[in-house]
């Protein structure tokens, strides 16, 4: 990848990366809401709240979050490879 194409990815690379947290955010908090009676999710330093549905939030959260990251990043990639005939790695 040449310098110029280095400065125009990365801006590009950080725009959507923002973009797919926002996106996992939504998506993360419609599943938490359909498969949880209480629709916020649990703070982990709140000791209402069990050990396995603290857990298991984190863990739904983490999943929902990289899937997301991973299928943005990939796109931008895909999508700045076809612009422009370059790889991004």
């Amino acid at each position: 990848m040449s310098v110029v194409s280095k400065t125009f990815y990365k801006p590009l690379s950080l725009a959507t990366s923002v973009l797919g947290c926002v996106a996992a955010g939504a998506v993360f908090g419609q599943i938490w809401k359909r498969i949880s009676d209480d629709p916020d999710t649990p703070d982990p330093k709140d000791l209402r709240r069990s050990n396995g549905e603290v857990l298991a939030a984190a863990a739904l959260q983490g999943l929902v979050f990289g899937l997301v990251r991973a299928a943005v990043d990939r796109a931008g990639a895909k999508g700045y490879r076809a612009v422009t005939h370059e790889d991004t790695s």
